[in-house]
């Protein structure tokens, strides 16, 4: 079967299917039909389907224009019918894993995508398994489900992890240049999802299992979670110092080793780093081990939004105004500057805050014109325009993302207050109208 399947993959003439065409999904689909290969796309949302087929796209920084070079000659295929995905040769799925109220591993994607493929599994596919989890998904749940179908892992199929390393918006790295850990269930399993990815990609990364490329995957970002969450809580305690976080962070990056700069902000966003490190906490606990310091990380992280609003009233009471009645525009809803994916923004949690304590609340974003329905959030919002006028209307401006579109300084002109969560102001003159948080 191996040989069979690397002879299709290295001769181009391997159907490549991709499960889940979101923000990790879709750019798999451009990367492989650039590079010639033909993409079987699946996903359970009609209206994305229908609109990929018809050249349109829902996602920002991946133009129709790319949409339709996807479609030239029949190369990129999307459908909603699970059983077309029988056709493909390897199969690599992008689905969410979120996490649950109480902060555990939600893997009712995965479980079901797992199910999907079962019913259709046949002898010579290889799955690839490209969601961010905690070590030990693969095997785990993956491999138990797919079992089901009677066929043989290593022998009938194959079966790898491969974690997803997109960073929306990003132009000096992409899909194709960056690097692509591979982890195999077996040697067989591993030459197999090397060779798919080895025909898109530029650099494959094999290790020796699939829990190494899952272990990988949270090693990033629960390094960045913990560094994140040390200058956030130097933020809180400069604050009471009187010290600019901004002013520390510029100069300690003036050493030119041994200190890498990371940035304080109103709170995680994104599908990754908010989410990853509680996953390897709750595996931990299998393993009768506390993980006190990533623990602890997710603890200050998860509190900076409160820590914002407080910041808020702060400054609205130093103007004797009370935050309950007041008018508040959060600008950003994008949980990172210039894209327009909200996935776990930190201005969702600041906007259901302010408005539990009594703010009339409303937002502007140039990259997400309006809400839309989330698993948490539902918040039925339309971006307000941003004029002088709509400016002077509020008590206080809040910047939650700092997007480069914004004009700064006509801003602070003429809103009455502003409260500055990015340091995105720290060029304009009039400081007596900005409050940092």
């Amino acid at each position: 079967m191996i040989k069979e399947l690397l002879a299709k993959i290295q001769s181009k003439k391997a159907l490549v299917g991709v499960v889940g065409l979101g923000y990790v999904g879709l750019p798999l689909v451009r990367e492989f039909t650039r590079a010639g290969m033909k993409v079987l796309g699946f996903d359970v949302d009609p209206v994305k389907v229908k609109a990929l087929m018809a050249g349109r796209s829902y996602i920002e920084h991946i133009p129709a224009s790319t949409i339709k070079e996807m479609l030239k000659g029949k190369r990129f295929t999307a459908t909603t019918d699970p059983k077309q995905l029988a056709k493909a040769d390897a199969i690599l799925i992008a689905v969410p894993t979120p996490l649950t109220k109480m902060r555990e591993p939600d893997m009712t994607y995965v479980e079901s995508t797992a199910r999907t493929i079962a019913k259709v599994l046949r002898k010579g596919q290889l799955i690839v398994l490209e969601s961010t989890t905690y070590p030990g998904t693969t095997r785990e749940v993956m491999l138990p489900i797919l079992a089901e179908s009677g066929l043989k892992v290593g022998k009938d199929f194959f079966l790898a992890y491969s974690p997803e390393r997109e960073d929306p918006g990003r132009t000096d790295y992409t899909t194709r240049t960056i690097p692509k850990v591979v982890g195999g269930y077996d040697a067989a399993s591993l030459a197999a999802a090397t060779a798919v990815y080895a025909t898109a990609l530029d650099t494959i990364v094999p290790v020796d299992s699939c829990e190494a490329a899952e272990a990988s995957k949270i090693l990033e970002n629960t390094y960045r979670c913990v560094n994140i969450a040390l200058v956030n809580e130097l933020k809180q305690l400069f604050d009471r110092m009187g010290i600019d976080v901004w002013e520390v962070i510029k100069a300690a990056s003036t050493k030119p080793f041994g200190f890498q700069a990371f940035y304080p902000g109103p709170g995680l966003g994104g599908h990754c780093i908010p989410i990853d490190p509680f996953y390897l906490s709750w595996k931990a606990k299998q393993y009768d081990m506390t993980t006190r310091f990533i623990e602890l990380a997710g603890e200050i992280n998860v509190g900076m939004p409160e820590w914002v609003v407080s910041k808020v009233m702060d400054a609205l009471n130093d103007r004797g105004m009370a935050l309950k009645g007041s008018k508040v525009l959060v600008l950003g809803l994008a949980y990172k500057k210039d894209v327009d994916d909200v996935r776990e923004s930190p201005s969702l949690e600041l906007i259901e805050l302010l408005k539990h304590k009594g703010a009339k609340v409303a937002y502007n974003d140039p990259h997400v014109p309006r809400t839309h329905r989330m698993r948490e959030y539902d918040l039925k919002m339309t971006s307000v325009p941003l004029t002088a006028a709509n400016l002077r209307k509020y008590d206080v401006v809040l910047i939650s993302t700092d997007h480069s579109a914004y004009d700064y300084d006509f801003i602070v002109k003429n809103a009455p207050l502003v409260v500055d969560t990015r340091n995105a102001t720290a060029k304009v003159r009039r400081r007596s109208k900005i409050v940092k948080a």
